[in-house]
């Protein structure tokens, strides 16, 4: 198979007259009538992950995909237009093959119009979404759903996961972010990976080249499944038509391969695309979309010549849309913004003090360096509160405490403080926050918590408790007042409570006072009124003629009148007149 690179003035008239009529106006529409899709309903094969790793064969292992270090070189990408014959027939395919030197930052998987374009179920011709990003060379990617314009497979486009396939088992391409090549068939899990996640990812169909040998016979087992328009997926295979591949080289160099055809007319089988990559040093491969979607941009304008025809006017061929596309552009930093520890210099990250590593995401000062005490920053080991030095290996010095150590202790009396918090640990003797307070009276040793055992109850040395202590001038004047206050206080005590315990008499002071007056007052009056009887009595004794009256005993009287009333019951019994004349007294005396 020979290849010439077109270089004459007379080819690029050629080509110029080719594609000058897809330039000529923007508003022509494709037929989309030169379809190739592999599967006759729906996407990819039903089969799991596991039926693929059991089919591929034994010297593989259990590993089902193929990854291989990518070229990092800051050369700009190399883009080269050949017309080839192909072996075994009498024809001649034009296309063109793209070196990218740093498939890391100067390769993207874009959606079709843009961010957004799959979520939208958006279809966009390769040169809009070519020229919105800047894009240097680019080439239709991923397959997609002609009706519906959906995406189809995995999609991840710089970084962002913009569809999960599902575990779908088609031949897969992505750049995870170390910047590995991975080609071969993945598992779900292998495309959610998070400890080295895809930056970029896209689905083809058929694994061409593995490990630079061809792999299409291990290919069809492993997605074999019935294709659309072009029948079995071995007549996919095998039928000519346009093509696009994504493959790389030994040195890591990602190669991008597309060729114009037309389904069934011209152009290449799958096989032959194979033989043609192989040839030129391509170790692993996929196949991506083809026939009318197969399309070559090159600065924003269509490089290539489509296989659909216009709607307009079916003399034309006219460009397709299609779904992702794979855009070389300027060398980017990846992520753009440096991890934000950066800045992005043509192309690389340029990281700020502290920060190393391609995306300016991994610190210089590594966790091992701090040891326990301390955490890496930025600006290198941040030690714990308490501890100091370039690796946080020291505590603080003896009166500074807290984070780097840069604040003074406040204790005093020989007080230590601790390096983390900065409380004081008082000597013996002493206590407060600050050590600021001596014992009081009684205790002693560290925190005073200890009682003295001095007899009477005697205080004791502060620090040693020793009974036999010498007390300072300050503490000898506060026992003499304590003393004279408390002497004071015992005797107000005694004095209080013996006259609480004194016998109280039955009657005050005042009643007995009330009660000798009025017994006074009493003598006094009978006193009187005996002496005024007396001189009565006195007077009445010197004035005898005046007595007119006689005295008759009441008793004879009464004693006589019952007796004569007994008499007159009994008998009648009469008076005794003697008796009664005996009786009876006058004033001249008695008769």
């Amino acid at each position: 198979m020979a290849a010439v690179s077109v270089k004459c003035p007379f080819v690029w008239l050629l080509l110029g007259l080719c594609v000058r009529p897809s330039e000529a106006t923007n508003t022509r529409v494709s037929m989309n009538d030169d379809v190739l899709l592999p599967y006759a309903h729906g996407h990819g094969p039903s089969h799991s992950h596991r039926h693929v790793r059991d089919c591929q064969p034994v010297r593989h292992g259990n590993t089902t995909h193929e990854s291989w270090p990518s070229s990092d070189h800051s050369r700009l990408p190399d883009s080269t237009v050949f017309v080839s014959d192909v072996p075994g027939r009498s024809t001649w395919v034009y296309g063109h093959m793209t070196v990218v030197h740093d498939p890391l930052r100067t390769l993207s998987v874009l959606e079709p119009g843009g961010p957004g374009g799959c979520g939208m179920n958006h279809t966009a011709s390769v040169e809009e979404t070519a020229k919105a990003a800047g894009c240097l060379y680019a080439q239709n990617a991923g397959f997609f759903n002609t009706t519906k314009g959906y995406c189809l497979g995995n999609v991840v486009s710089d970084g962002r996961m913009v569809r999960d396939g599902g575990g779908v088992q088609n031949a897969q391409f992505g750049i995870r972010r170390d910047g590995t090549l991975v080609f071969g068939y993945l598992s779900q899990e292998d495309v959610l990976d998070q400890s080295n996640p895809f930056v970029q990812l896209v689905s083809g169909v058929v694994w061409l080249l593995r490990n630079g040998e061809v792999y299409i016979s291990e290919s069809l087992k492993a997605e074999c499944d019935k294709t659309q328009e072009t029948g079995l997926l071995k007549t996919f295979v095998d039928v000519v038509s346009a093509r696009t591949a994504v493959g790389h080289d030994a040195e890591g160099r990602l190669i991008l391969f597309q060729i114009d055809g037309q389904t069934g007319i011209r152009g290449m089988n799958l096989w032959e695309v194979a033989d043609f990559l192989k040839k030129y040093g391509v170790i692993n491969a996929i196949n991506l979309d083809g026939g009318g979607s197969s399309t070559y941009v090159t600065d924003g304008s269509l490089a290539s010549y489509p296989s659909d025809h216009c709607e307009s006017d079916s003399r034309w061929r006219c460009g397709r849309n299609v779904s992702t596309i794979l855009c070389v552009h300027p060398r980017r930093c990846q992520p753009a913004n440096c991890s934000g520890h950066g800045d992005c210099v043509d192309g690389r990250c340029r990281c700020q003090e502290g920060w190393r590593g391609a995306a300016c995401d991994s610190l210089v000062c590594q966790p091992p360096t701090c040891g326990p005490h301390g955490v890496c920053t930025a600006k290198g080991c941040v030690c714990d509160a308490g501890w100091r030095g370039n690796n946080c290996s020291r505590e603080c010095l003896p009166g500074f405490y807290g984070d780097a150590c840069n604040q003074t202790c406040a204790c005093v009396n020989g007080g230590s403080c601790d390096p983390v918090h900065g409380r004081c640990t008082c000597p013996s003797g002493f206590h407060g926050n600050t050590c600021d307070q001596a014992c009081p009276l009684g205790f002693f040793g560290p925190s005073c918590a200890q009682e003295c055992r001095c007899d009477d109850l005697c205080p004791c040395d502060p620090q040693t408790g020793s009974c036999n202590a010498t007390l300072r001038k300050e503490t000898n004047y506060t026992l003499h007042r304590a003393g004279h206050c408390l002497a004071k206080q015992m005797f107000t005590s005694w004095r209080r409570d013996e006259e609480a315990h004194r016998e109280q008499p039955h009657l005050t002071e005042r009643t007995w006072l009330i009660i000798t007056f009025t017994l006074a007052s009493l003598l006094s009056v009978s006193l009187l009124v005996h002496l005024v009887q007396v001189c009565r009595g006195s007077v009445a004794a010197r004035l005898p003629e005046h007595r007119d009256y006689s005295y008759v005993p009441l008793n004879d009287i009464n004693g006589a009148a019952s007796r004569a009333r007994a008499d007159g019951g009994k008998g009648g019994f009469g008076l005794d007149d003697s008796d009664s004349q005996d009786e009876i007294w006058s004033p001249s005396g008695r008769s």
